[in-house]
């Protein structure tokens, strides 16, 4: 295992070049796959996860390769990929099971999906069970990875509704929906990223939205075909949050992050800094292959809110990946931060509630630990050695909390970055003074 250590900085200053969006990237890669013809992505993320997803459709018969910093993807249409040799090893990625296994659901032949120790733990009843109502035959073990997929062409077209809010579940059945026989639709009571859906219109696939009483119901055709484009990747908002927190908090600093993916079902962590008090200016807003971009400048601010803030209900769907960098935060506010109804952490790559409480405790933090959710208190940190649990999110939560703390902080497990931000520990060694 890797260890960092992370000393206490004054301010964070410069400009942060982010990695392409992770979730963004996925979609772009399985979407060009399945297109008719050849299109190139720019700023792909350089994500562990990401390649595993590239890996899995080349061995599902994409021609699938690089030409200087971009990635080309050879389309093989939504009905052509080939029965792959061996298991489509997932590694760590959520994303990339739930994902394809929505589009193996439609393929008539059998895959294997399968992943690392910590993908293995995940919850896939979630998108087995639809895809079995639209005709798949999957087997799983208990309901986890390893998933065994005898597809068919063509399912049966179904109108969906979730058991909790997921754009993974969500994303899973509209892919499946792509090679049914009719309308597949999803009821969203609570609104989720809208990645896949503004990805399908920017290919040429017909996505119908209808508000109803209950919400929103999502709906793609069976009979819809993807035509390739060239795509670029914002730079990941997941990413700039940790950047986001360091500098908000720290009087002095000032950081640019420009390029940074805004997209309405994601920038609630953006939107919350700002409520609290952290200095965030929004500039040169536009739309890039259907997603809204933006440049961010963020300016150290200590005047903080002194009532406990609360966050729960919808929001927690929008920003359910920045939890983590938040609790950090909390520890800077005046008035602390409670998060509530995020349960859905507990099945992440960690469970992120256990693991943040845990190290938050090393460094002296007044944290109370909830079943959905946490309290935490302003705090005076102090360095400890903390564990990354296997997971990005918690690697790079604490080498900001580690910038915040007194005396030396150690990750063990830094190498766990990897997952989302390769590049974590030198960009942020660049910037911080």
């Amino acid at each position: 295992m890797l260890s960092m250590i992370i000393r206490p900085a004054a301010s964070v200053r410069g400009e942060v070049i982010l990695p392409g969006d992770k979730s963004i990237s996925h979609r772009a890669a399985i979407l060009l796959s399945l297109s008719d013809g050849r299109a190139r992505i720019s700023n792909f993320a350089t994500s562990a996860d990401c390649t595993a997803t590239v890996d899995c459709f080349r061995l599902l018969g994409v021609q699938i390769g690089r030409e200087g910093s971009e990635l080309v993807v050879n389309g093989v249409g939504k009905d052509g990929l080939s029965t792959p040799g061996g298991p489509l090893n997932c590694e760590n990625s959520g994303t990339t099971m739930r994902l394809a296994a929505g589009v193996l659901a439609g393929q008539e032949f059998e895959s294997i999906l399968t992943g690392d120790e910590s993908l293995s733990r995940r919850p896939m009843k979630r998108v087995i069970e639809p895809l079995v109502k639209m005709g798949a035959d999957i087997e799983g073990s208990e309901g986890h990875a390893p998933l065994i997929i005898r597809g068919r062409t063509a399912l049966r077209a179904i109108d969906y509704e979730p058991p909790v809010a997921s754009a993974q579940i969500k994303s899973c059945v509209l892919l499946a929906g792509l090679n049914s026989s009719g309308w597949t639709s999803v009821l969203e009571r609570t609104p989720t990223r809208d990645h896949t859906e503004r990805m399908l219109k920017w290919l040429g696939v017909d996505v119908a939205a209808e508000s109803v009483d209950e919400g929103v119901r999502i709906s793609v055709s069976g009979d819809a075909r993807l035509t390739a484009r060239n795509i670029q990747v914002p730079g990941d908002l997941s990413s700039a949050a940790f950047f986001l927190v360091a500098a908000g908090f720290m009087a002095g600093s000032e950081l640019r992050l420009p390029n940074v993916g805004l997209n309405g079902s994601r920038r609630a962590v953006v939107d919350v800094l700002a409520e609290i008090g952290v200095n965030i200016e929004i500039s040169n807003e536009r739309e890039e292959c259907n997603e809204p971009v933006a440049d961010l400048l963020v300016r150290g601010n200590l005047s903080t809110s002194a009532e406990l803030i609360h966050l729960s209900g919808d929001l927690i769907a929008n920003l359910i990946d920045e939890i983590p960098i938040l609790a950090i935060a909390g520890t800077q506010m005046e008035g602390g931060l409670e998060i509530r109804d995020a349960g859905e952490l507990r099945v992440k790559e960690s469970d992120r509630i256990a693991a943040v409480v845990a190290n938050l405790r090393k460094m002296n933090a007044i944290v109370e630990e909830f079943e959905d959710g946490l309290r935490v208190e302003r705090s005076d940190l102090k360095g400890a050695v903390v564990d990354a649990f296997g997971d990005h999110r918690i690697a790079m939560a604490f080498a900001v909390a580690g910038l915040f703390a007194s005396g030396e902080t150690e990750i063990v497990g830094a190498e766990s970055a990897a997952v989302s931000f390769p590049a974590f520990f030198d960009v942020l060694d660049q910037v911080i003074y």
